[in-house]
């Protein structure tokens, strides 16, 4: 499918320290609910800015449909941009809020009341249209903010940790929300946070990002379950990382398997790695499942992470004498 969205070869530079490095290119379809995903300070939201047209790019180029949009003010590029802080206008109600950029556009007032019934809508916004935003809770603040950036249509909506704001609960409920939305409008997304969960959750694609390079490009399950490196092994999830037979390989801990010492002798030997001794260290309780920490005995500071669902749970004590294992087809390869 031919790109919306094509990066090529950017790169940024601030007081001659390159923040997003060369030839940095990435392509975007339509449709797509893409993710930018890493640290603070990756990088991330630098690039999410030269898109929109806030920050210039020291080299390379973007496009957007074809058109070459480097060098175009923010108002000529066919994307919106949502921030963290919401933005809106105190002393302007939620409809007039949302409209205020159609008035600037000087679009119709029949057009305008037509995008503003439609964004009420899918925001569900609808009775509160009269509001100020002090009279707004968060949610509903981040609410208004995105019905304002997708009653203009653009082309791209860029969303720069439009959640981070919120309390737990509502920023899981607002997830599910913002995702139904994107389907429903079929506009392409370009998210940014360093939450690997709300990334997990949302998005087609996920971009991860560490100094200013994409350390990987995949679909959630492909950076879950099949990380290429050491540094998206370590980001995405707990993981457990080994150095074997010169080799850096990482098993999730939900593939590691206990046993008490002296059940170890059982079990197939050919599909696992055998048994390591370890002694418990910590025991967290989560609900549905426990993590135990355990700490191998054949290294010295190495410790395994594993973690046991509903059945699988058993009455593990800290301090307890167990043995290790995962299958090797658990085990995912890593360069450097």
């Amino acid at each position: 499918m031919k790109p919306l969205l094509w990066i090529d070869a950017v790169e940024k530079q601030f007081a001659g320290q390159t923040v997003i490095y060369p030839e940095l290119s990435l392509q975007i379809v339509p449709g797509e609910f893409m993710t930018l995903l890493g640290p603070s300070g990756c990088g991330k939201t630098t690039l999410l800015r030269m898109i929109a047209g806030l920050e210039q790019p020291s080299a390379g180029s973007i496009y957007l449909d074809g058109v070459n949009m480097t060098e175009l003010p923010p108002y000529r590029r066919d994307v919106n941009l949502v921030f963290q802080n919401y933005a809106l206008f105190p002393h302007m109600t939620v409809e007039q809020n949302i409209v205020f950029g159609l008035k600037m556009k000087k679009v119709s007032e029949r057009e305008q009341k037509k995008r503003l019934d439609e964004a009420l809508e899918l925001t569900q916004l609808g009775e509160l249209r009269n509001r100020l935003p002090q009279q707004l809770s968060g949610g509903q603040q981040q609410r208004v903010a995105i019905a304002r950036a997708i009653v203009g249509k653009p082309k791209v909506l860029l969303l720069d940790e439009p959640l981070a704001a919120l309390d737990l609960q509502l920023r899981k409920s607002l997830q599910l929300e913002l995702k139904q939305l994107q389907s429903r409008l079929g506009m392409t997304f370009v998210y940014v946070t360093h939450d690997q969960e709300e990334a997990l959750a949302m998005s087609d694609r996920i971009v991860v990002m560490n100094e200013g390079r994409i350390e990987q490009i995949g679909n959630p399950e492909d950076i879950y379950y099949r990380p290429q490196t050491r540094f998206v092994a370590g980001f995405i999830g707990d993981n457990n990382i080994f150095e074997l037979e010169r080799r850096s390989f990482a098993v999730r801990p939900e593939n590691i398997r206990l046993k008490r010492s002296d059940e170890a002798a059982a079990g197939n030997a050919s599909a696992s790695r055998g048994w390591a001794e370890a002694t418990v260290e910590e025991l967290i309780f989560m609900g549905n499942a426990v993590k135990i920490v355990a700490k191998l005995s054949s290294y010295s500071d190495k410790s395994v992470t594993a973690v046991q669902y509903g059945p699988q749970k058993q009455g593990w004590v800290k301090g307890e004498r167990i043995a290790v294992s995962w299958n090797e087809e658990d085990e995912v390869v890593l360069r450097p």
